[in-house]
């Protein structure tokens, strides 16, 4: 493989050319650079998706689980206007998109009861709420909220865990699709999205986090979670914003 610069004529950050050899010539694959923590992220459109966390309503809306817990559904809220931009924005260049949903079988088979106890709550998952059992596959609250809302192709990754990876089938359809970079955006910052960062890290991934496009019910812990990806070197990977990508994309 030859690897061959030319200078980005927006004049918006580096673009590479990478020729593979096919056997039967030479494609050109343009290399797209995103200002980044620590350091520029580099990702090819053929080789990257963007991975959406757990954009549900359960979470999101005011009549869900996390509201009930007491939580200021607000602070993942102000995530939806960004992702909404980026999500258009990937979609008209004809990039892969994925979705993921944490949620368990109805019979509540893939709940660990550990999981269910923790917190002391007075309702839990497998509950009743005003928009169905709690976080149970085919329930209204379990759902992706509408802005959002997956399109055909766009593959969904029912996960019963907080990492993406854990008990699904994330890393073959990955694998299959050809994608080794992951431009990751959803909720919350230091739970789901910094768990299946993680993962993704170990089975050699690259993650670009976008900070404008993660939230936390809690804005330390959105502020730490981020920190952890991207401190020494980019020990789990890289942060950045959506602004950044839709200019590296030509936006």
């Amino acid at each position: 493989m030859l690897r061959t610069k030319r200078p980005d004529e927006s004049g918006r950050g580096r673009h590479e050319c990478l020729r593979h050899g096919d056997g039967g010539g030479y494609r050109v694959t343009k290399i797209i650079s995103v200002e980044a923590e620590p350091y520029s992220f580099e990702f090819s459109a053929a080789t990257c998706a963007l991975l959406i966390i757990d954009m549900q309503r359960d979470f999101l809306e005011a009549g869900g689980y996390g509201a009930m817990l007491g939580n200021d559904v607000s602070q993942l809220r102000r995530t939806i206007e960004p992702n909404q931009r980026l999500l258009a924005a990937w979609r008209a260049k004809g990039l892969q998109v994925l979705h993921t949903r944490e949620g368990h079988r109805p019979d509540l088979s893939c709940l660990p009861l550990t999981k269910k106890v923790r917190g002391r709550s007075a309702i839990s998952i497998g509950d009743l709420g005003p928009m169905g059992r709690i976080l149970v596959r085919g329930e209204a609250g379990h759902d992706i909220i509408p802005e959002l809302y997956p399109q055909a192709g766009e593959a969904v990754i029912d996960k019963p865990g907080k990492g993406a990876f854990y008990a699904t089938d994330l890393h073959t359809i990955l694998q299959n699709r050809g994608i080794r970079q992951l431009i990751v955006t959803g909720v919350t910052t230091e739970v789901c999205v910094n768990t299946t960062v993680r993962e993704a890290n170990d089975r050699g991934y690259d993650c670009l986090v976008l900070e404008d496009c993660c939230g936390s019910y809690l804005p330390d812990m959105h502020e730490a979670g981020l920190k952890m990806i991207k401190e020494q070197g980019g020990i789990f990977g890289w942060v950045s914003d959506s602004a950044s990508v839709l200019t590296a994309l030509g936006y």
